[in-house]
């Protein structure tokens, strides 16, 4: 009996321990996420499609090769087709061939297609890994929120156990005659309201907590979570590049760049392929044929001269031996006039290319855009930091001056309740623009080069 109720705790510890939470880091979460985005591996599709792109442009400078064979059987007045000649019987005929083909020149469309498929393969890894780009952000600035809701949560519990505390004593000073009977009121509302800021930071928590498990793909919310753990604010020199330094590195290796640099280049391969349609195309094919009848009537061989000439009906073999025949030739078309059709698409292709490299100076503003205002982000939430912490330490000195005055009856509790309250909007202040400016800091980083790492 002893054993059974040994085994049974054990199995009970064992499920315990393999129904805990997994503790999610930021690592963990962008990999993550970055393997199961629906939209990466549809990228991921697209990009494979491209190879296949690739394969069919290189086929084109291929030689074509085609059997083909047919039946048919005629019944009544036709043509014998070994002679020519009419006939009234039915007969049935077989032809079989090969036949290749092979482009010599085609105004080096086929050189420009292969050279468009392999820069169309480029665009969607950059596409791809653009993608992946952002969806580090999003997860970066998701995991961030979370950790700054848990600071939150955390900081509205710790000032509730510190208004409990306050709540005893002030029970014991209204019991004693110290202090009136509404000071315990005011404590005891200042209390419950920061219950209710409890439950709205749990709120909080658990929506930011399935907002960031969304961009992972995960729906078990209930057994998500981030690894419990604060972050200082980072070291870095970010700040010592200047703003310009920063984007001009970021144009070396940004993928939306090089995404728009290569579309321009697509751009300028489709104009090539257009205007390749006003020179003339060269083609070379060959052919073997054969063919059967049962209607094949051919001389006899050998008889003498001046005789009757007698038929005999070759065999199947013998027929596509004797009726088998190659032909050979060049083709060449030389466009003169289609319509306006080659002239317009060439004037398309042309916009185009206008068209690809101001997207490619769009987005090298919009870059340089975001660049500077990452860099004034920076600047500005540190500031915003450093001076909500001088708050939160002023109003801290101010509710313990404030603290000591109500403790010998010399505040009344609104006023006492409102020194409190200041304490807590400050501590959120703090832990708000930290996590603010970690962001900040983080995104500057990313747009230099550097990975999204929290330590």
């Amino acid at each position: 009996m002893k054993c059974k109720a040994i085994t049974l705790l054990l199995l009970f510890a064992a499920t315990a321990l393999s129904a805990q939470v997994k503790q999610w880091t930021l690592q963990e979460c962008v990999e993550y996420a970055v393997e199961h985005n629906l939209t990466v591996a549809q990228f991921e599709l697209d990009l494979e499609n491209a190879e296949i792109d690739k394969s069919d442009a290189l086929g084109n400078f291929l030689p074509t090769l085609n059997a083909n064979t047919s039946y048919s059987s005629n019944t009544g007045f036709s043509i014998n087709p070994t002679n020519n000649l009419p006939t009234n019987r039915t007969q049935n005929n077989v032809n079989a061939g090969l036949t290749t083909g092979v482009t010599l020149f085609d105004g080096l469309r086929n050189v420009h297609q292969l050279n468009r498929a392999k820069l169309n393969a480029i665009a969607n890894q950059y596409r791809l890994d653009d993608l992946k780009d952002d969806i580090r952000l999003s997860v970066a600035n998701s995991y961030l929120q979370v950790l700054s809701n848990k600071e939150l949560l955390k900081v509205a519990r710790a000032q509730y156990q510190f208004t409990e505390q306050d709540l005893i004593r002030t029970k014991e000073l209204v019991e004693s005659g110290v202090l009136p009977r509404g000071d315990l009121l005011e404590i005891e509302a200042t209390a419950a309201n920061q219950q209710q800021q409890i439950i709205n930071a749990e709120g909080q928590v658990l929506i930011s907590r399935i907002g960031l498990a969304q961009l992972l793909q995960i729906t078990d919310y209930d057994n998500f979570d981030i690894a419990d753990q604060a972050f200082d604010i980072p070291p870095s020199d970010i700040l010592s590049n200047t703003p310009s330094s920063i984007y001009a590195k970021a144009l070396e290796f940004r993928n939306d760049i090089k995404l728009s640099q290569t579309n321009v280049e697509l751009a300028e391969k489709d104009l090539d392929i257009s205007k390749g349609a006003l020179l003339p195309t060269l083609g070379a094919f060959a052919n073997y044929g054969t063919r059967y009848s049962d209607v094949a009537q051919l001389p006899v061989p050998g008889l003498p001269s001046g005789s009757i000439p007698q038929f005999f009906t070759p065999s199947f073999t013998d027929q596509l031996w004797i009726f088998d025949g190659v032909s050979f030739g060049v083709q060449l078309n030389v466009p003169i006039f289609n319509g306006f059709s080659v002239r317009n698409a060439i004037d398309r292709s042309e916009i185009n290319v206008e068209r690809a490299k101001l997207q490619l100076e769009q987005e090298k503003l919009d870059l340089e855009n975001i660049v500077n205002q990452s860099y004034v982000d920076v600047n500005t939430t540190f500031k915003a930091y450093e001076a909500a912490e001088k708050t939160l330490e002023a109003r801290r000195l101010a509710f313990e001056y404030a603290k000591e005055r109500f403790d010998v009856g010399l505040m009344n509790a609104f006023d006492f309740s409102q020194a409190q309250a200041r304490v807590d909007n400050a501590a959120a202040d703090v832990v708000r623009t930290k996590y603010d400016y970690i962001f900040r800091l983080k995104i500057l980083e990313f747009y230099f080069g550097m990975p999204i790492v929290l330590n």
